[in-house]
């Protein structure tokens, strides 16, 4: 037989695509020709899959080798290719029969000895496949815990090509997964290791509830680092879709942990401030590869020392937070990831980072309005939360009188006001109030009185409020209602919405 063809996926972003490899051999000078858009390291397995066909002990056809990867407009990178390409040419030099290769998503790289190793992506690769009508897929050993977190896909371990060659002849079988016991996760930070800080506190309730974004602006000390750590242990655990999400993601960065565990607890990034603009929102030669901002999805992006960021890093996350979607377009293809997240970002009010009004302060007024300025409007005003902490005062951090909440009971607090906005937003397909486009809550059944929005309105038409500033209060004052048990805001909680929005919450 002069023609063979075997399934594989290939990635774009997190996006599966299945991919037929087919082989031709013809006669001619012997060598191997690979059309489909290949990128470097797909090029380079002609090298690695003839090495790896002749110390597996079987013959390498000497003969003309054409090798196309369907469909040939899509770009193809990686290495997850080789063990799909290896069998292809066995089966199309009549070594294996074909009808073992039918309907099998066959996933992995080899190495010259013939050991099938591990790949990214295999999450992602495995649904596209359950996507694409296959029901079975092979993959290499390491990687088959993950793949079986996909329903209605048979999954298969191999660990050689020569355990692939015995399967498909039939004197040899392929592995179970391994189902390793998975490492129990480290407990998270409890919120009643903050002292002190009641707005603060409330701030991260009211954020956590609604899926707001939250500024932390106080002196060294005053606790916004720790606030800002504890808000994923009062959020509620990711269901099954928001976790395939956020589990591709880190499958393709390659930063799965062992044990083939789908990711409940919502991720927290944390990049430092000399962060570049590809490491945060994404970026690299090819195919773009997801950032930190990509690797927060459904959970928190925290950016300490916000100001010392390069201002070009900062103003990159503005329309990403707007759409919830980064795309990102490389000489190799536009790659899109999901950007769903929740920022907080958190900022000394001066560079000395000394009490205001303190002798000691180092900085003149306009210094201080420097420093913060940094933060440009744009970004600012898509944050809708804004808290200014106070110094550390010693009856709050060494007082052992009064019990200090912990997450657990925020938590439960944060479930109910999410449970009620969900069973009002669910229906046209919105998760959390940060969600709710600002015309839903201008219009009936959810515009409030003008009696209850008269200071919203009349800051607005002053300039003092943005349209965007005034969809982002509104939405705020329906999650201080959720977690006060009302069916929808009134004067009171859009007052405190709107001192949450200006930080004159006290």
């Amino acid at each position: 037989m002069s023609y063979a063809k075997v399934c594989c996926i290939g990635l774009v972003g997190v996006e599966g695509h299945l991919v037929e490899v087919e082989v031709d051999i013809a006669p001619g000078l012997p060598g191997v020709t690979l059309t489909g858009l290949p990128d470097t390291a797909l090029n380079e397995a002609r090298d690695r899959v003839r090495a790896a066909i002749v110390n597996s002990g079987e013959e390498w056809p000497n003969r003309r080798l054409t090798v196309n990867l369907l469909p040939a407009t899509l770009p193809k990178r990686g290495s997850a290719f080789d063990l799909a390409i290896a069998a292809g040419i066995l089966a199309c030099a009549g070594e294996l029969p074909p009808v073992g290769l039918d309907g099998v998503a066959i996933l992995g790289e080899l190495g010259l000895d013939g050991a099938v190793r591990p790949i990214r992506g295999v999450l992602p690769m495995v649904a596209a496949a359950a996507r694409a009508g296959l029901t079975r897929a092979v993959v290499p050993l390491q990687n088959a815990d993950e793949a079986t977190v996909v329903p209605g896909v048979d999954v298969r371990a191999v660990d050689t090509l020569q355990r692939l060659i015995g399967f498909v002849r039939g004197t040899d079988t392929l592995l179970p997964p391994p189902g390793l016991p998975q490492p129990p996760l480290p407990p998270a930070p409890d919120l009643a290791d903050v002292a002190g800080q009641p707005v603060g506190r409330r701030a991260i309730e009211v954020a956590a509830a609604g899926g707001h974004h939250l500024a932390l602006i106080g002196p060294p000390g005053a606790g916004k680092t720790m606030l800002a750590e504890r808000l994923p242990s009062v959020l509620p655990e990711l269901d099954d879709l928001a976790a395939l999400e956020v589990t591709a993601v880190h499958s393709i960065a390659g930063m799965l942990p062992p044990g083939g565990r789908l990711l409940r607890r919502p991720p927290f990034q944390a990049p430092h401030h000399t962060a570049s603009l590809a490491s945060l929102v994404g970026g690299g030669s090819g195919i773009a590869r997801p950032g930190a901002l990509s690797l927060a999805h459904r959970g928190v992006l925290f950016l300490d020392e916000a100001p010392e960021f390069a201002s070009r890093v900062l103003d990159s996350l503005r329309q990403p937070l707007e759409s919830g979607r980064v795309t990102l377009n490389r000489t190799g293809g536009t790659t899109e990831y999901p950007t769903r997240v929740q920022l907080i970002i958190a900022a000394n009010p001066c560079p000395c980072a000394k009490p205001a009004g303190d002798s000691a302060c180092e900085c003149t007024p306009l210094a201080r309005r420097r420093y913060l300025g940094r933060l440009s409007g744009p970004l600012l005003d898509r944050i809708d939360l804004r808290v200014r902490l106070h110094a550390m005062r010693a009856a709050d951090l060494v007082g052992v009188d009064q019990p200090r909440e912990g997450s657990t009971a925020v938590a439960a607090r944060v479930a109910q006001a999410r449970a009620a906005a969900a069973v009002r937003w669910s229906p046209q397909g919105w998760r959390t109030n940060a969600e709710v486009p600002g015309a839903a809550l201008r219009r009936p059944p959810w515009q409030l009185p003008a009696a209850d929005i008269g200071r919203l309105q009349t800051a607005l038409d002053r300039g003092a409020l943005t349209a965007r500033g005034f969809d982002r209060t509104l939405r705020l004052a329906w999650t201080i209602s959720d977690l006060d048990g009302l069916d929808r805001p009134g004067a009171g909680e859009v007052a405190e919405a709107s001192q949450l929005r200006a930080g004159e919450h006290g």
